[in-house]
Parts: structure tokens; C-alpha cells; sequence
């Protein structure tokens, strides 16, 4: 079975000084949150951007794989806090989300660094959001444990 998920968008005036709201539809958690083009690409003025959003889906995701893969090799996570940074930028003249950096902190009883950087990267490479971005956008990844 499918589930569907469900944003929106509002939007009032031109692209430079417009402004507009997203709100998470599904699950009403959050929203409306203001978004503006100048939080998009110069200050973020205590307004949220796609991107940013984009981040917080891509940090949850990657946690949820990490840690399913953790688990499932016989080392669960004590704990996993992952961030995701989005970096939008112009290339060749077109704003793009140019890069994705993950970066995740374990406690992993029973894991050294190594084995957490792999599993981590493999998490990386597996999580739907990623998929979703794959071949778009480059996603690094940065795991330790602490």
C-alpha cells in the first residue's frame, strides 16, 4: 500500500519581492512557515526555503535508514542525531540545490568508527530521499560516533 504525503504552498506577488507560506498538510505539524526569495538565496531572516525543509526531510530519512540498517546487522543505535545541510547556488546561471552534507553522531554499542562510517554510507545510499536526489545533487556524508 502506498501512503501519500501532502504540502502546500502560498504565494503572493513577483518572485523578487514576493512573499509566501508551506505548510505541512498531512500531519498539520507545521506551518504556515514563511518563505521569501531572499531567505532562499541571501539572509535567512528567521524565515524557512525549500531547501531547508528539503534538509529536514533528508535528516529524518537518513536516520531512519541508519538506523534500520544498524539493527538489522545486529548493532542497534543507542541514539543517531543527523543533520542535513542544503546548499542552493547558481550553476551554469540556474539556481539549483547544488550539494546535500549529512553528518550523523552515534552511539552504537559494539561498533567501532569504521563500521559506522560503512553502515553510514550505506544509509546514505539507500534512503529514499537520497534516491530522490541521486544523480541532481551531490550527498556527502560525515559519520562518527560519540
Amino acid at each position: 500500500m502506498a501512503l501519500t504525503s501532502t504540502g502546500s504552498a502560498h504565494w503572493e506577488g513577483d518572485l523578487m519581492s514576493g512573499k509566501g507560506t508551506a505548510s505541512l498538510e498531512t500531519s498539520g505539524t507545521a506551518g504556515p512557515l514563511d518563505v521569501t526569495w531572499k531567505a532562499r538565496t541571501e539572509d535567512h531572516g528567521g524565515l524557512t526555503s525549500p531547501e531547508e525543509l528539503i534538509a529536514a526531510a533528508h535528516a529524518a530519512c537518513f536516520s531512519m535508514a541508519l538506523s534500520h540498517g544498524l539493527a538489522q546487522a545486529g548493532t542497534p543505535a543507542t541514539s543517531l542525531d543527523a543533520t542535513a545541510t542544503a546548499t542552493f547556488g547558481q550553476v551554469d546561471g540556474e539556481w539549483r540545490i547544488v550539494s546535500m552534507a549529512l553528518d550523523v553522531v552515534g552511539a552504537v554499542p559494539g561498533l567501532d568508527e569504521d563500521g559506522f562510517a560503512t553502515a553510514a554510507e550505506e544509509a546514505r545510499d539507500g534512503c529514499p530521499v537520497s534516491n530522490a536526489l541521486k544523480g541532481n545533487v551531490e550527498i556527502t556524508v560525515t559519520a562518527r560516533l560519540g
